[in-house]
C-alpha cells in the first residue's frame, strides 16, 4: 500500500485500495476507511463508502476471517442509552502491515549497502546471498519441529501450516502430474524487495528443500510477476528426514525472482 496517510476516499479499484493479500477493491476500501478513520461501526462504514449495511458486514466477515480487522466493544462516553452498543471494527497489526510497505525501500537500501560494502560485483552478490540464507534459516528454524513431527507424506502440508502462521497464506495441492505436490504461497511480505534481490527467493527455496528432505523446484514467484509463489515438492520417500543444515548449498531448483 502506498500513500497511507491520505485521508480522502480513493476511487474504487485504485492500486492503493487493493490489500496486499489480493482482495477485491471494495474490501480494500472497507479496510482503508478503518485505517483512515479509526475503529468504525457498520453504520459508519456504510455511510462513508455508500454501501449497504449488509454489504459492509459481508466484507467485514471476510476481513475478520483473514485477521485483517477485529471487532471491539465501542467506547461510550457520557450517559449510555438502552441496548448494547454497536461493535466497532479496528485494524489488527496484520491489517496495518498489509497497507504499510514503507519498510520495502529501507530493506532494499540495506541490501544494496551490503552488496556495495562487500565490494560489489560477485562479492556483493555473495554477501547478499549470505544474508538471505541467514535470514531464512532463522525464520524456518522455528518450523523444523512441526515438519519433523509430520509423516513424510504430510511434511509439505506441515510446512504450509507453519508458513501460514507467519502470514504467507500457504496451501498445498496435488501436482498436475500426480508425482508430488505444489506448495503455494499466496502472499509474500518481501516480494517487492525480492524483485531487486532474487537471492531472497533462492534462499527460501533452498530452505524448503532442507526442511522437507527432498529436492524441490520453484515454479513461480510473486516477485517475478506471478500471482502465487509455487514450489514443486516431489513425492517424499518413506523414512526420509529433513536436512539438518538449512544454510548449506542445495540442489533445489531455482527460478529467478
Amino acid at each position: 500500500m502506498k500513500n497511507v496517510g491520505e485521508t480522502r476516499e480513493a476511487p474504487m479499484g485504485t492500486p492503493q485500495d487493493d490489500l496486499a493479500t489480493g482482495e477485491h477493491s471494495t474490501r480494500g476500501r472497507v479496510a482503508r476507511s478503518i485505517l483512515d478513520h479509526g475503529p468504525s461501526t457498520v453504520a459508519e462504514l456504510a455511510e462513508r463508502l455508500g454501501l449497504t449495511a449488509a454489504a459492509v458486514r459481508r466484507h467485514l466477515d471476510a476481513l475478520v476471517a483473514e485477521t485483517v480487522v477485529e471487532p471491539r466493544e465501542q467506547r461510550v462516553y457520557g450517559s449510555r442509552g438502552r441496548g448494547r452498543p454497536a461493535k466497532a471494527f479496528a485494524l489488527t497489526a496484520c491489517g496495518r502491515d498489509a497497507f504499510d510497505q514503507s519498510y520495502d525501500k529501507l530493506a532494499a537500501d540495506a541490501l544494496g549497502w551490503i552488496a556495495t560494502a562487500a565490494g560489489g560485483g560477485e562479492q556483493g552478490e555473495a554477501a547478499v546471498t549470505a544474508f538471505a540464507r541467514a535470514r531464512i534459516a532463522a525464520q524456518t528454524g522455528a518450523y523444523r519441529g512441526r515438519v519433523e513431527a509430520a509423516a513424510p507424506e504430510n511434511r509439505a502440508q506441515a510446512l504450509a501450516d507453519a508458513l501460514s502462521a507467519d502470514g504467507y497464506a500457504a496451501t498445498t495441492r496435488s501436482a498436475p502430474n500426480g508425482q508430488g505436490e505444489q506448495l503455494c504461497q499466496h502472499h509474500c511480505p518481501v516480494a517487492h524487495v525480492a524483485e531487486q534481490f532474487p537471492q531472497l527467493c533462492e534462499a527460501e527455496t533452498e530452505a524448503f528443500s532442507h526442511l522437507l528432505g527432498t529436492h524441490v523446484q520453484r515454479l513461480a514467484t510473486i516477485a517475478h510477476g506471478d500471482g502465487v509463489c509455487t514450489t514443486f515438492v516431489p513425492g517424499t520417500p518413506q523414512g526420509a528426514a529433513p536436512d539438518t543444515d538449512p544454510t548449506s548449498e542445495s540442489t533445489a531448483g531455482r527460478n529467478p525472482a
